[in-house]
């Protein structure tokens, strides 16, 4: 029995009047402009609810661009999925293209999910903006947020990919198949994809541990500059002089490394001054708290000066003193140590690093000598 006879009187007497090709090509025009259509009302309504709001951040303005193209697939398609059984075709052609739609449709809500998961993270990433002076909870949120997101995403490409080979008996048959060899086939996988295996282990450590957090500020290899990015495999560090050092994610389970903002983004900075023993060390204190409290870098927490070690010709100062995060740190040193060696230069040059050797028997070397 043909199925469009599942059309109610009226329409069936008026499809039959209409060449099956016609017939046809009316339903999937009808179904697809019908999901354009309610895919620019649904749109209009978010543009029209997202120009209300005044904020940088609009959660209806976030789901446009991120859900726009996905639905524009996916409405259209799910109606014409409806409208299938309308058509006037024979089962031998209905079935492919049943299944065709079946597996777009099934594309397309896969791609709907992954993009709302960007939707979540925009709004997330709003709630917790890095722009703050101590963001040690917004980079461990971020941290975890990229990581599982990162997950989802494989998962959902994977778990889609299954659904569509499931739906053919063949690839059942093929799967069947494999399951008796699993147990030989287990151990070679086993062994090839030790290490990738290795890599999403310490990828779940890292996102909930947290040894390491987006913004982080590490030393590694050497190297001194930010985490720019976390994958499944692999850590991003952004080098202060705009290179990238690319690491394996299980290094930073495996080898040592400085994080200079583990549990907070305050560190203290040190400038080492070699001068002579004739120093007036007052002076430089007083200069340097003079200098220090001009300085929009200073936290106003730590500021000392202190004498570290004497050498033979010289003694080591050590100055002391704290800022909001490393990159201040760094500038209010570099600004420190500038001054103070001008301040020595032009106060005190003579107590500048020097070497002395003592001439007590000059004369006796300097008369001349007569013959005999």
């Amino acid at each position: 029995m043909d199925i469009v006879n599942r059309l109610p009187p009226d329409l069936l007497e008026f499809s039959k009047q209409i060449p099956a090709i016609v017939w046809n090509l009316i339903i999937t025009v009808t179904a697809i402009l019908a999901g354009l259509l309610i895919k620019v009302i649904v749109t209009q309504f978010f543009k029209f609810y997202a120009k209300k709001e005044t904020t940088a951040y609009s959660f209806f303005r976030s789901i446009i661009v991120n859900l726009g193209k996905a639905i524009t697939y996916f409405i259209p398609l799910f109606l014409l999925n409806l409208f299938i059984p309308l058509m006037r075709m024979d089962k031998a052609y209905l079935g492919p293209l049943d299944k065709t739609i079946e597996i777009l449709l099934t594309i397309s809500f896969a791609g709907i999910l992954v993009r709302a998961i960007r939707v979540l993270e925009d709004y997330i990433y709003h709630t917790y903006d890095l722009n703050k002076a101590d963001n040690l909870v917004e980079r461990k949120v971020r941290t975890q947020i990229q990581f599982i997101r990162k997950f989802l995403v494989v998962l959902i490409v994977f778990v889609t990919i299954a659904i569509i080979l499931l739906s053919f008996d063949s690839m059942r048959k093929i799967g069947t198949g494999l399951l008796t060899g699993v147990g030989i086939g287990g151990i070679i996988v086993g062994f090839a994809a030790q290490t990738s295996l290795g890599n999403l282990l310490a990828g779940f450590q890292i996102a909930f541990t947290q040894p390491i957090r987006i913004d982080d500020v590490l030393v590694v290899e050497g190297e001194w500059g930010r985490v720019e990015e976390i994958t499944l495999t692999y850590v991003v560090l952004n080098i202060w002089d705009k290179r990238r050092l690319i690491l394996p994610i299980n290094y930073f389970i495996t080898k040592p490394f400085q994080n200079w903002t583990r549990t907070s983004s305050e560190i203290l900075g040190t400038v080492f001054l070699y001068v002579d023993y004739t120093i007036p060390l007052d002076a430089i204190r007083a200069e340097f708290e003079r200098l220090i409290n001009i300085s929009p870098l200073w936290d106003k927490k730590v500021q000392v000066v202190q004498v570290t070690d004497t050498k033979e010709n010289s003694i080591e100062v050590r100055v002391l003193m704290s800022a909001r995060n490393s990159s201040e740190a760094f500038d209010l040193r570099c600004y420190i140590r500038e001054n103070l060696v001008s301040f020595i230069q032009q106060n005190y040059p003579g107590s500048l690093p020097r070497i002395r050797n003592e001439m007590s028997n000059l004369e006796k070397y300097l008369q001349p000598k007569t013959e005999a």
